[in-house]
């Protein structure tokens, strides 16, 4: 036969591997990690990115530089982060309602905020 098997790790295989990512590459002043989008809700197949939500005490860096300093393609999938200061998190539901609704309904937290 002539078809290719591709493969998507599961979301346990994801998971996994973001606790290891985690504890090699400590976060200066992480409050909570987690994850949310297709991963957390299940619906992730092949192509399906992981999408990373990070609180920190705080950042003298705007948000859109944070995660750039993040080794991301060490993780198995592709991923993104979005990377908010404890002031920035509790402001959310206010500035951005529908994306705080998003977060607090699907992120699955591997270190609570």
């Amino acid at each position: 036969m002539g078809s290719s098997v591709l493969r998507w790790p599961s979301r346990e295989e994801v998971e996994e591997a973001l606790k290891a990512w985690l504890s090699r590459h400590p976060i200066p002043g992480l409050l909570a990690a987690g994850y949310f989008g297709s991963y957390a809700r299940g619906d992730h197949g092949v192509g399906s990115d992981l999408d990373l939500a990070l609180i920190v005490e705080a950042s003298d860096l705007p948000p859109w530089k944070r995660p750039l300093g993040l080794p991301l393609e060490e993780l198995p999938v592709p991923a993104e982060a979005l990377v908010y200061t404890l002031e920035e998190w509790a402001s959310l539901p206010q500035r951005r309602p529908r994306l705080a609704r998003v977060l607090r309904e699907e992120t699955r937290w591997l270190l609570p905020p």
